[in-house]
């Protein structure tokens, strides 16, 4: 499992950082619960990520630590692209049949 969590959690930073919006369908489950969000469901995500790259077009997250155990995964990254800002994010997610089912997150960027 830990090698599918990895997997998992870089396809969706992959995904991400090139504006691949489609993907959150194939890498979150379709009952997928985002806490921080309060949002069900990959479109959720995939919305998500856009308006965050219509408002900031070169925004991108670096990760900078990854722990898997089980099916469980807690990533720790650095933003860029935001101006006036070097933001962080701590989330936290599991992963269920290889895709991700439920996200935990804080981040310390400014609204």
């Amino acid at each position: 499992m830990n090698d599918d969590a990895r997997a998992v959690a870089e396809a969706m930073y992959t995904a991400f950082n090139t504006h691949d919006h489609q993907a959150a369908h194939d890498i979150f489950t379709p009952d997928f619960y985002s806490h921080p969000m309060d949002a069900t469901g990959p479109e959720s995500v995939a919305r998500r990520w856009r308006q965050m790259h219509e408002a900031f077009p070169d925004l991108s997250v670096t990760v900078e630590d990854m722990v898997v155990e089980g099916d469980t995964v807690a990533v720790r990254t650095s933003v860029r692209g935001v101006p006036g800002q070097s933001p962080t994010m701590m989330e936290i997610f599991r992963v269920r049949d290889g895709r991700i089912a439920e996200l935990w997150g804080l981040s310390s960027m400014s609204r």
